[in-house]
Order: C-alpha cells, then structure tokens, then sequence
C-alpha cells in the first residue's frame, strides 16, 4: 500500500512539474506544439464582444418589428420585452451538444427572418393598400407593383428594385440564422448565466403583461408581437382555405337565376345603358378638404349643365371591397353581386355559372358591351361576364402616348367608342367602360380637350410633353395628393361633357368609383366607400329608384345611405323589373 502511495505522490509531482517546464525546441521545419492554444488577443476579444451585441441586438429588432410604418413614430415600440426571445433561450437550452443548439438556433433564426420578410411586405401592402399582404392570394399583385414603378420611375428602377429585394432576402435571412447560431454558442458555454436570466426574463415578462407595465407611450412593455404576428398568417392561410368553400356555397344562391327574359330589365327597355368606373373615386375625392376643393366644383358645375340639357341624377354610396388596388375585384363584385375581396374569389367566380348583370342584360336581349382601355392583353374572363365583344388598348387604332399607367387618354376612349359603337349600334346597348385616367401614378394626365380635335389620339403626343412628370410629383406628398384630385376631375369631367355632348332620350350612365385612392393620398383611416351616380334624360327612369334615398345631382351628402357594393346587382335588377317603383326600399345599410 505505502509503494502504491509513493508511487502516486511521484506522478502527482511529474505532472505538476511538466504544467510549468519549458516545452524543447521543435526540429528545424515543424511547427511549434502546446498543450493549450495561445489566448485571444485584446482586438479579437472586443470583436467577438461586438458581434455578440451586435447579433441579440439584430434578434431584438427582429422581434419587435411593427408590419405598418405608421408605428415606426411611436418611440415607446422600440423599449419592449419580447417573450419569444425568453423562451428562446429556455428551449435552446435543453437541447443537449453545442452541434444540437446551432442547428435549433438556425432554424428558429431563418424563421424569425420569413416573419421579418413578410412585415416588409406588410409595410408596403399598408403603405398602398390599407391592409397587411396575404401569404397565400397577393403574390399576383406583385405584377401590378412592377408596373406601377415601371411607369412611375423606367426600366432601370425596375431591375435595380429586384436586385435590391433578392439581396435583402439574402441579407435578411442569412443575418437572422448567423445571429441565432452565434447565440446559441453564447448560451452553450453561459448556461448558468443564460438559464437565470431565462428565468427572471419569463418572470419579469409575467408580471409586465398581468400589471400592464407600459411604455412612455403607452405600447405595453410585455411584448409578443412575433408570436401573435405568427398565429395571424397562420390564421390568414386557414381563413383563405375555408373561404373558398364558403364562396362555393354564396355562389349558388341567385334570386334572378330563373327569372325569364321577359321579366328582366323590363324598365330599362330600348335604353343604352352604360356601367363607367372612375379609377380611385373615392369619398374622400369629395369629402376630404385637401382633395375635394376642384373635385366638388366639377360635380356642381356639372349637375348644372346636365340639368340644363334636360338630365336628371342621383348619388349615393358604395362600400367598395378593395382599397388602393385591385379594381377588377370591384368590377366584379358590382356585376356578381357577390362579394369579391381577393383573388381567390375572383378566379372561383370567373370559373364559375353566375350570372352577371352584363349576362342578364345579354338574356334580355341588350347587345353587351366591354371597352376595356387599361387591358393590353387578351381577357378570357370576358366570356365568363358575357359580353358580346371586348375592346381593348390594342383595338382601338390609338395613336397618341401613354399617361402614366393608363394606355390612352379617358376622352379618347370615349369619343372612339361613341363613333365606334354608339353610333352605328341598331340594337340597345349594355357597356361596361373602366376608365383608367385617374389611376397611380396620377401623372402626367391628360387636358380636356374639344372632341373634334380628339382625333386618332395623337394630339396627346404634345399634351403629354408638357404634363407634369411622376418622378417630380412623387416627391413631395403635397404634389401627389394635388394631382390626384386633377385626374379625378378630367375624368369627371370628360363624362359630363359626353352626356352633354352624346347622351339623349336613351341614354342611362352610371358612374362610379371602384376604390379610394392608396393610403399616401388619404391616409390610414379612410373608409371604402365610393361614389355611385345614375344619369339620365328620362326622368321615369330615377322615378324607378326614388325609394333608394339618394341624393338629387352628381355628388351623394354625407348621410346618404351606404350600401356593400354586392347589393347593387339584385336591387338594380329589382328596381327596373316588373316589380320595381318609386317607393322601393333597401335592405338595411351595411
């Protein structure tokens, strides 16, 4: 026992002894060996220190991101615990192996980076269309935004805007998962120190949300924004999934499916009935003051004019199912009578057997109609509507230069279908006509002008070059919200000029807005609603709609009923049937 003593106590003092000597000298070419590596100088030291820092700081911002810019202003967004990052630390920290942790941490950071993503998505989607973007029925809205900068910036913007997206796709998901593996490795070699501050975190966060611990501006301090950010897409896809069986069940029901022709549109009988839209009429177009000053002056002026050439009108409100964008969804829910706020519903209902009030008219034997002057393209939708012939920018023989977005100028449209279709037309016509001068970028737009000179449309070559350009006016929110308003008020006013000009005895225009503008002309509290106007020489024809309580002229008063726009299908069709009359009532407002 005392050898085996002895001989331990040797040992003990070797190894003691070999800590402190002096390693030999390597032979001549080989590299110098220690038992442990040199430590970290001061600079790589205080470079890791940084990017650790910089990393949760990276994860902090993450986490609390807004997805609305509106909230950016709200200096007590950025002081807030996050629960998410927390628990974070707890799950990371019952995952056994350092290997085990940077895998987890990667994961959940890519993820943390897909959220980020979306808020950004959601920012411009808020900026635009006053609402966030929807993961499953928005990604076709991301052509429409190609073109919009297309028109209001060139080419060039364009593919520097892509290359700009897929590097901060890159950057966003590549910083998030670096920085969620780097504090795993933190966390790994700190449990002690990770795990209490885990701990006293949830506690801390706990005790926040049940007392309602706020911020200096009253943003609770307890915050779990990316979780509940989270459940709501997830919500949105479910949503979006259960909708569409739902729509399959509103789109069987039909008051007017069985209706014989002959009991169709009985009032309406030997009248040209056109459906115009006013791109981006809005209410607040006349009742916003920033907006309305030229807008209102254009409808009282033109209810004048129309009531001196013998025109009768009334207006009321519509609540549009869009907002900023989007038209063809309104387009569609006025002519279903279904209610049609995505392009879920749009592409069920275009493939489906409903029937429209552009079929309804074609039963009754009116000769239907689209004039279409935004589409550059073929529109297979048209068959679905039930239109006899659609005229698009390619048929008809414009000469003169874009305005913006818009292919050709609103009063080309109309004097080339007036001389097209109107006037060599031996059957009553029914026209649906979206016009498309009032659409973003709000410039250059076109002058009214006399319609002799209208002409092939190339007298615009020389309106156009002394229009204003979009890339002066899109830098100042004043210029944007000004020349929106005059591309409301030539379009209004190509339309009275026309049914002064062109209406007669036959003639029933309405006209109508299909969404408010986008957020940065009227702000984030906006409503829906638009404008809705019915026009016409025979005053037996509003006789039929006196119960609907609008508003005598061009513009409806504040407290003109408001309607869905999906009503106005079954009640025009009600109005102007065997059964309708003055003294007919709608169902109850929205």
């Amino acid at each position: 026992m005392s050898v085996s003593i002895r001989e331990a106590l040797v040992a003990r003092r070797e190894a003691l002894v070999s800590r402190f000597r002096k390693p030999a000298a390597p032979a001549a070419g080989e590299p110098s060996v220690t038992d442990e590596p040199p430590a970290a100088g001061p600079r790589r030291r205080i470079a890791s220190y940084l990017l650790t820092t910089g990393a949760a700081l990276f994860i902090l911002a993450a986490l609390i991101l807004p997805n609305n810019l509106a909230r950016f202003e709200r200096l007590g967004t950025y002081f807030r615990l996050p629960i998410e990052g927390v628990v974070a630390i707890g799950v990371l920290l019952l995952i056994p192996g350092r290997k085990g942790k940077r895998i987890v941490a990667g994961v959940l950071g890519a993820g943390l980076g897909l959220l980020v993503l979306e808020k950004a998505l959601d920012m411009g989607f808020y900026k635009f269309l006053a609402r966030p973007f929807d993961p499953v029925l928005d990604w076709v809205l991301l052509d429409d935004a190609e073109s919009f900068l297309d028109e209001a910036a060139g080419k060039l913007a364009v593919v520097g805007a892509l290359i700009g997206i897929v590097l901060l796709v890159v950057l966003v998901l590549g910083l998030s998962t670096l920085a969620a593996m780097r504090l795993a490795g933190v966390i790994d070699r700190h449990r002690r120190i990770t795990l209490a501050s885990s701990v006293s975190g949830i506690a801390l966060w706990t005790v926040c949300l049940m007392v309602g611990v706020t911020t200096f501006t009253n943003i609770p301090l307890a915050a779990r924004s990316s979780y509940t950010y989270a459940i709501d897409r997830a919500r949105m896809v479910k949503h979006g999934i259960n909708d569409e069986k739902n729509f399959a069940r509103e789109v069987k029901v039909d008051a007017f499916a069985t209706t014989p022709a002959d009991q169709l549109l009985t009032s309406l009988r030997g009248k040209d009935v056109m459906v115009t839209f006013v791109e981006s009429y809005g209410r607040s177009a006349i009742e916003d003051p920033v907006l309305n000053t030229g807008v209102v002056k254009v409808l009282d002026n033109g209810s004048a004019e129309l009531a001196g050439a013998g025109f009768v009108a009334q207006s009321g409100w519509l609540t549009s199912p869009t907002f900023g964008g989007g038209s063809w969804l309104a387009h569609s829910t006025l002519l279903s009578g279904l209610w049609i706020n995505n392009q879920q519903r749009y592409r069920n209902l275009t493939s489906s057997d409903r029937l429209t009030l552009t079929s309804l008219f074609k039963k009754a034997s009116w000769d239907t109609t689209s004039v279409m002057p935004g589409a550059t393209r073929a529109w297979p939708e048209g068959n679905f509507y039930g239109y006899n012939q659609v005229y698009d920018s390619r048929t008809m023989g414009y000469a003169g230069p874009k305005f913006g977005w818009g292919p050709q100028a609103d009063q080309y449209t109309l004097d080339w279908f007036q001389k097209n279709v109107m006037a060599p037309a031996t059957t009553p016509q029914f026209v649906e006509m979206p016009l498309v001068s009032s659409h973003t970028p709000w410039a250059p737009i076109p002058s009214f002008i006399d319609w002799k000179d209208v002409g092939d449309g190339s007298v615009y070559h020389q309106i156009k070059a002394s229009a204003k350009k979009s890339g002066t006016i899109w830098k100042d929110p004043a210029k944007i919200k000004h020349e929106y308003g005059r591309s409301v008020q030539y379009t209004l006013t190509t339309l009275i000029s026309y049914l002064e000009n062109f209406g007669d005895e036959n003639t029933v225009m309405v006209f109508l807005g299909d969404h408010q503008p986008s957020p940065i002309v009227v702000g984030d509290g906006a409503s829906h609603d638009v404008p809705i106007t019915i026009v016409a020489k025979d005053k037996a024809v509003l006789d039929k709609v006196a119960g609907w309580g609008w508003t005598d002229g061009l513009k409806p008063a504040p407290d003109t009923p408001v309607w869905p726009m999906n009503d106005f299908r079954d009640k025009f069709l009600t109005a102007f049937g065997p059964a309708g009359g003055a003294g007919q009532a709608l169902t109850s407002p929205r």
